[in-house]
């Protein structure tokens, strides 16, 4: 079944749901009722599984980049976050209309405001699934350096080789129209965080790497840009928020249930960085695995486990993009012909993209600076301030939604910039 357009982007959240699909979309649509809905702790698992995602990989290579003190701009975005996810919960209050991040948009700054919305959400999920491609050149590559292939005298390196391969096996479930089987599979993001941290922390404990690496200084105010940028895409999961909220059965507890996701994430996200900051100091790559020995156990359930979290889902990430592109043509849009070519191609050229940009720690920073920033820190505030009216009123709160915006703003333009340098450096 195909997801409406307005709501096209909650097909990333994992339905943990005990009824067929039908079912699913009569109690989304009559979640208002105290009797439906979804519970506090299949939202609470939702909400991890949105914020659990492939920036625990590249924590500790911010952390190393901007040095030991950075650290305190996890917390202090972590805690921005959180906040500016309370006032999506304030702006969806007034209006019960409200269901999707791009409803937020429309009832702020009308038909132009759902257009912006839509578009950076767009870009953001786009360059999110080619950083999927990117990862898993890299790690396959790591586990088979030697492996590269030749076709019609054409020779394709290891690294490029894999990502083609990736793509190929992604390929048959973009284009499944159903994706309720593949939001279950998805539903594996939580455990994979927790099974990753195990590994890094068994690989250092237990496996003779050890924790012994101090790091050169307390701050690097050149690597800081970079580090606020992969700090940033470790929360880049507000645009989900409003479908947890208008899913729950008892949306008074929606606050909490942020405050649960926040807590823990924030928990395993600065225990990364630390354990693997300390066991590689200055030499940690842009993806922790490519540190860890492949001839160790524990090296082998990390990278494996990474390996499988991209795949399963990439196709649910894509979706919303497949929407918006077919709402752009209604004549053809209920075609299936017309609906496999468009996630064809747009599995085609996130492949292109990835071999042409293979840097993943670069890409990932572009996409914290420039569209996480944005996506989580300013596009809340500014909706809020326009929905509320709170900007006809100086008190303590118009003051910390000003600092969040003017630190926002400082995030996307050193961010930006960084990593716009450092993609074109390497090209």
């Amino acid at each position: 079944m195909e997801a409406e357009p307005r709501d096209g982007y909650s097909l990333i959240i994992p339905l943990i749901q005990d009824e067929d699909q039908n079912k699913l979309e009569e109690v989304e649509s009559n979640s208002h009722h105290p009797t439906t809905g979804t519970s506090f702790f299949k939202t609470c698992f939702n909400g991890l599984n949105a914020l659990s995602g492939i920036g625990i990989l590249s924590i500790p290579y911010a952390l190393s980049s901007g040095g030991w003190l950075s650290l305190i701009l996890l917390f202090i975005i972590a805690i921005a976050s959180f906040y500016t996810g309370l006032l999506i919960r304030r702006c969806m209050d007034v209006d019960s209309n409200i269901r999707s991040y791009p409803d937020i948009g429309e009832r702020a700054f009308g038909n132009k405001g759902r257009m912006v919305v839509t578009i950076l959400m767009c870009m953001e999920l786009y360059l999110v699934v080619t950083g999927f491609l990117i990862l898993e050149g890299d790690n396959l590559h790591n586990l088979l350096p030697e492996v590269e292939f030749e076709v019609a005298g054409l020779r394709i390196g290891g690294k490029q080789s894999f990502v083609i391969f990736v793509a190929l096996i992604i390929l048959p479930s973009v284009w499944v129209d159903n994706l309720s089987i593949l939001s279950y599979i998805s539903a594996s993001g939580v455990l994979a965080s927790v099974i990753i941290l195990g590994s890094i922390f068994w690989a250092g404990a237990f496996d003779g790497i050890g924790f012994h690496q101090k790091g050169t200084t307390l701050i690097n105010w050149g690597g800081i840009p970079t580090s606020v940028s992969l700090y940033a895409f470790c929360y880049c999961s507000h645009p989900v928020f409003p479908t947890l909220y208008t899913s729950m059965r008892q949306k008074h507890q929606f606050n909490n249930v942020l405050l649960q996701c926040f807590l823990f994430c924030t928990f395993t996200y600065a225990s990364m960085a630390v354990l693997g900051y300390s066991m590689f100091g200055s030499e940690v790559q842009s993806q922790i695995t490519l540190n860890l020995p492949i001839g160790n156990l524990s090296s082998k359930v990390a990278i494996y486990t990474t390996l499988v979290n991209p795949v399963s889902k990439y196709a649910l990430m894509i979706t919303p993009v497949v929407n918006a592109i077919e709402n752009w043509f209604p004549c053809c849009c209920n075609k299936r012909p017309f609906s496999l070519l468009i996630r064809t191609a747009l599995v085609i050229s996130t492949v292109i993209v990835a071999l042409a940009v293979p840097f993943f720690g670069d890409l990932m920073s572009l996409v914290g600076a420039f569209l996480s920033v944005t996506a989580s820190l300013l596009l809340p505030c500014l909706c809020y301030l326009k929905i509320s009216g709170a900007y006809r009123r100086f008190d303590f709160e118009l003051v910390i939604i000003g600092g969040i915006m003017l630190l926002g703003i400082l995030f996307v333009i050193t961010g930006t910039y960084t990593s716009l340098v450092q993609i074109v450096g390497h090209l």
